[in-house]
């Protein structure tokens, strides 16, 4: 047992306390030695109170000992049934007071078993603990959080002491100050044969057609044979067997850059029966320099716009939009990217995204051709691509637009739950947005029959009427035949020029009816019909059937992220007019770069397709009814056009068969190329203190501020600080993620001139899928820190710890008590004085003491024999008389008091003998 104190500084008021009751002795003048009682009782309430504010706590002893064990699953220890036998056999050693906990980490800490006593220890590990890092930190600062914050502790430390991420000894540091003790025991690394690449080398920047030299540093636990494979963006270019040593090994190959533009390049390893895969591979990017190359994404019906560039010394790849990129990689090996009358609805909105990326952060060109399939007939209406592009894809009402009824009929079966649904219902809510409130429409969804969600009449509230539709949820079966007849119900009497409706489900229809007479009915009435099938189950031959007969399209949807682009593109279409087809000469307005290919004039065009300027766009030319037919504008790091007119001469007319119609599709790419300055930095990336750092190097050692742009290869943006730390040198934090990312760094000089770098780094994998062994090292380390030790039995876990824990009691409130308390009698003493109160104290006493006065007998011979009944025996009571007697008869009864011995004193001189006595021992003091 002990005190402690939380504020021992405030023990100083004592000083002054001290100094105001000696003061008080001094010139306070009472008679005998009461002041001193009085200064006395001050003091020691003064002291009460002062110890009071100090907060002080008793220490009370704990009994029993707290243990939380701590298991490492990381990958490099594997199963870690090790871990679990040792915590089951060391917890069988605990005393009925104990308490333990069992607690694992890997990259995350997860509680395996709460702090509790008899029970027993678990069996396996349930808790979902990543294992591609080891943080010790993480997991002694989890584990410190499980013992009582007043009390200390032990944590049982099981790892093989390889620490990946985080600072252990930190968090050691903290657990010393808290008394709380780490034991260790070793736990041996995952056994296995282990291959992998530690290092790719490959030179930061190329030149077109230059070989370069590849080097690749191979690690191995064993001698065996492996395949090594290097590819370039994805395409195997070389593939060799080779005999791996125990140990490291280099190998050394040649490449020649063949393509301009970032090359990602890919080293791997196979070998059989290897414990790790993951730190099989390792990437590199190249800048190769060479002639610009342009990625022409070419739809039905189009114009050959590489046979355009054939001559402006620009390399194109020409592919069909099926065959898109999926990565960030395949899009930034471009200068440029042309959609020549490509529709949205092939395309994925994470293949949109990608190239909104590409564009917005590394500076990558982007123009969109017209045609009966771009622009809003292709329904690109709020895709990451009309995002990107210098128009909106409405007509905002400009123009007068015939009277639209649509219908949409769309499946909530139960097996459209989760993001088909939530998909369809996104899909709905833009449709709704493309129509005007004059338009009307009409919403059911169906599972094994119809649900109107929107009664068909004119749209008066679209956020009302979005509301609705997103509160759809799933339901039962699938019964398409009930829904679609109500819906040709519902239109076929409206006067409305154009009617459409519009079906989609993933399933097949439990009934068939008699689709043809109804949609030949429909037909009566000008109602058009498309469907969409969507996912494999969908019964693709009636619904293909059903769009051919009803006038409509037929969409076979397996990715389902385009059904926004295919519903929005089918009600742009079902009102036939943002093709604007009336032949017409463009004007041209007064922008210098594009003035001189007009000085002879400008030919004549024949369609457009209509859509609205953004406000930031410039529009060289325009359309007689003030159309953007050329619009360009700068978004982000790149640059972006829209020509809304085709380039095969259908739409265009005459400029395709113009003279001057390469130079303007030349011109019209090369104004979206970047502009990219020559390796400016150098890019290292490194691990320190567990921590990704990206280190930037100025090779001009400018230290102007940086603006950087960092995406992963799936186009997620990632958040880094860039900060100067020394003269042209920059650094940034980064995830812990591995794999490859896209670096853009753009930086503006004094003069506002800017400079654009783009350039690539790998994270590679984490060094937990390196075979390093146990450190043994480290663990002794983190137990000599706190005092603990490695164990070598389960037992010792529970031995005493060098500082017992003990828990806290405040008394406080019981020294303020006891000061109110003195308080009162120092009161007490001033008001009615200390020898009166002794007195009073004295007198209580003594008449305590005082014993009852026996009984008196008169006639002590007369009445031997029989008893007086005047007489009253101890203990007894006296019978009441049979006849009330009056005071008068009982005054004569009363009989003579005994007479006082001689020499005894009056209890007034005892009281007066008393007082001279108190006063003659004050005096004596």
């Amino acid at each position: 047992m002990g005190i402690e104190v939380k504020y021992p500084f405030l023990f100083l008021l004592l000083i002054p306390a001290v100094i105001m009751v000696f003061l008080f002795i001094r010139n306070h003048r009472r008679k005998g030695n009461e002041k001193f009682w009085i200064a006395s009782l001050r003091l020691v309430i003064f002291s009460l109170l002062i110890f009071a504010l100090t907060v002080p706590q008793i220490l009370l002893p704990v009994k029993g000992q707290t243990v939380v064990y701590l298991a490492d699953r990381s990958a490099s220890i594997g199963a870690n049934e090790e871990a679990l036998a040792w915590i089951e056999n060391s917890s069988s050693h605990r005393k009925s007071e104990d308490q333990f906990a069992v607690a694992a980490f890997g990259k995350n800490v997860v509680l395996e078993q709460d702090m509790g006593r008899n029970r027993e220890a678990i069996t396996e590990f349930n808790g979902k603990a990543d294992d591609s890092q080891s943080n010790l930190e993480a997991g002694l600062q989890f584990a410190a959080s499980l013992i009582p914050r007043d009390s200390s502790g032990r944590i049982v430390l099981m790892t093989d002491g390889n620490e990946t991420a985080g600072k252990s000894l930190e968090a050691a540091s903290v657990l010393k100050n808290r008394n709380i003790e780490i034991d260790h025991v070793p736990l041996k690394t995952a056994a296995g044969d282990d291959v992998s690449i530690s290092d790719l080398k490959m030179p930061p920047s190329l030149y077109l057609g230059e070989e370069a030299p590849i080097t690749i540093e191979v690690t191995s636990n064993i001698a065996k044979e492996a395949d090594i494979r290097l590819s370039v963006n994805h395409k195997e270019v070389i593939k060799e067997a080779v005999q791996v040593n125990e140990g490291k090994n280099v190998y050394t190959f040649t490449h020649k850059a063949d393509t301009a533009g970032l090359m990602v390049y890919k080293a791997e390893i196979a070998a059989d029966q290897d414990a790790f895969s993951e730190n099989n591979t390792l990437h590199s990017v190249v800048n190769v320099k060479g002639t610009p190359k342009v990625l022409i994404v070419q739809g039905e019906d189009a114009g050959n716009i590489a046979n355009l560039l054939k001559g402006s010394g620009l390399e194109t790849d020409t592919v069909v939009p099926e065959k898109l990129p999926t990565v960030l990689s395949g899009y930034l090996k471009y200068q440029s990217i042309i959609f020549n009358n490509v529709p949205a609805t092939v395309i994925s909105e994470h293949q949109m995204t990608l190239m909104e990326k590409a564009v917005k952060e590394f500076g990558t060109g982007f123009i969109m051709f017209g045609g009966e399939e771009s622009f809003g007939l292709g329904g690109y209406f709020k895709t990451p691509i009309e995002k990107l592009l210098p128009v909106d894809m409405d007509i905002k009402g400009k123009k007068e637009m015939p009277s639209l009824g649509l219908v949409l009929v769309m499946d909530r079966s139960g097996s459209m739950a989760g993001n088909k649904i939530e998909l369809a219902k996104e899909a709905a809510a833009r449709s709704v947005e493309l129509l005007r409130e004059e338009d009307t429409l009409g919403f059911i969804a169906f599972d094994d029959r119809p649900w109107e969600i929107l009664e068909t009449e004119p749209l008066k509230d679209k956020k009302k009427a979005i509301e609705k539709i997103r509160s759809i949820t799933p339901g039962g079966g699938t019964e398409i035949f009930t829904s679609l007849e109500q819906a040709y119900s519902e239109l076929e009497e409206l006067q409305l020029q154009r009617k459409h409706i519009i079906l989609l489900t993933d399933g097949q229809s439990a009934t068939n009816g008699d689709y043809e007479l109804l949609i030949e009915s429909g037909k009566e009435k000008n109602i058009t019909l498309s469907t969409v099938a969507l996912g494999q189950d969908a019964d693709r031959g009636l619904l293909e059937d059903l769009a051919g007969m009803g006038s409509g399209r037929f969409y076979d949807v397996t990715d389902s992220s385009v059904i926004p682009s295919i519903l929005s593109r089918e009600t742009v279409m079902a009102t036939r007019t943002y093709i604007e087809d009336n032949p017409f000469y463009p004007s041209v307005q007064p922008y210098p770069e594009w003035s001189s290919l007009f000085e002879k004039g400008v030919p004549e065009m024949n369609a457009y397709i209509a859509a609205t300027a953004k406000p930031r766009a410039q529009v060289p030319l325009l359309s007689e009814k003030e159309d953007p037919v050329l619009a360009e504008w700068q978004y982000g790091m790149g640059r972006a056009a829209a020509f809304t007119s085709d380039s095969s001469g259908k739409w265009s007319g005459d400029w395709a068969r113009w003279e001057k119609w390469p130079s303007f599709i030349n011109q019209l790419v090369t104004k979206t190329l970047p502009q990219y300055e020559s390796e400016p930095y150098r890019v290292a990336v490194e691990n320190k203190d567990g921590n990704t750092v990206l280190s930037l190097e100025s090779a001009a050692s400018k230290s102007l501020p940086i603006e950087a742009s960092i995406v992963s290869e799936t186009g997620d943006q990632i958040e880094a600080n860039i900060r100067l730390t020394a003269p042209g040198k920059y650094e940034a934090t980064m995830p812990e993620s591995a794999g490859m990312y896209f670096l853009n760094i753009k930086q503006t000089d004094q003069n506002g001139n800017m400079q654009v770098h783009q350039t690539g780094f790998t994270i590679p994998y984490s060094e937990e899928y390196l075979q390093k062994g146990t450190n043994k090292e480290h663990l002794e380390t983190l137990s000599k820190v706190t005092g603990g030790k490695e164990l070598k039995s389960g037992e010792e876990a529970f031995r005493p710890l060098k500082k017992p824990p003990s828990t806290k009691q405040p008394i406080s409130e019981w020294l303020l008590l006891a000061a109110f308390l003195i308080f009162f009698t120092e009161i007490a003493v001033r008001r009615f004085g200390l020898t009166a109160i002794a007195a009073g104290i004295l007198k209580k006493n003594r008449n305590k003491k005082e014993k009852p006065e026996a009984p008196k007998i008169q006639n002590l011979k007369a009445s031997r024999g029989k008893q007086s009944p005047s007489v009253q025996m101890p203990g007894k009571l006296q019978e009441e008389p049979s006849v009330k007697e009056t005071p008068e008869k009982t005054k004569e009864k009363k009989k003579p008091s005994r007479p006082k011995p001689a020499g005894e004193p009056s209890p007034k001189e005892r009281e007066e003998r008393m007082k001279r006595l108190l006063d003659a021992k004050n005096r004596k003091k």
